[in-house]
């Protein structure tokens, strides 16, 4: 694969499973990610995996819930670039655990969190992968109009994110 050559990775998950995909630069952001998880939201159903970049460079991973685990591990391994990390949310929406997640000191970059399909794009050298970007879900089909409006405030009432 020459430098310039992009790789797309779908990511493989339930329609509605929320993830995150971020950057990191330690080992140590399993066990930082995972305790910032379960104590930003009690019961919290979990996997995330990191993808090492030095060393043994191995899928390192964690998690409460197995279905999550291994939705981690098996799209970590896929996208393979070093340093990355995902976390697959099985109770919960990224808006309940983000910042939590980006105040972990290893936390570099969120690239995504979301349920949509999502398309990660490296660039992959002789050293490694890289990623250069995500494509979460798809191109807008118009503008909104007043109904449209009525009905994105409505949702968010019902799910308890505003008044």
């Amino acid at each position: 694969m020459n430098a310039q050559d992009v790789k797309i990775v779908r990511i493989e998950k339930p329609e509605t499973m929320n993830f995150i995909l971020g950057q990191s630069h330690f080992i140590k952001t399993v066990e930082d990610i995972h305790e910032a998880l379960v104590g930003a939201v009690p019961g919290i159903k979990f996997g995330v995996a990191f993808c090492e970049a030095s060393g043994p460079r191995l899928v390192r991973w964690s998690g409460t819930d197995q279905e999550c685990v291994e939705l981690a591990k098996k799209n970590a391994q896929a996208v393979g670039a070093g340093h990355s990390f995902m976390v697959f949310l099985g109770n919960v929406f990224p808006i309940n655990v983000l910042k939590a997640v980006q105040n972990v000191p290893e936390v570099c970059r969120i690239y995504c969190a979301t349920a949509n399909p999502v398309e990660v794009l490296l660039v992959e050298t002789a050293q490694g992968r890289g990623i250069i970007g995500v494509i979460d879900g798809s191109s807008p089909l118009g503008i909104e109009g007043e109904k449209e409006i009525a009905e994105r405030k409505e949702m968010l009432r019902k799910f308890g994110y505003k008044m």
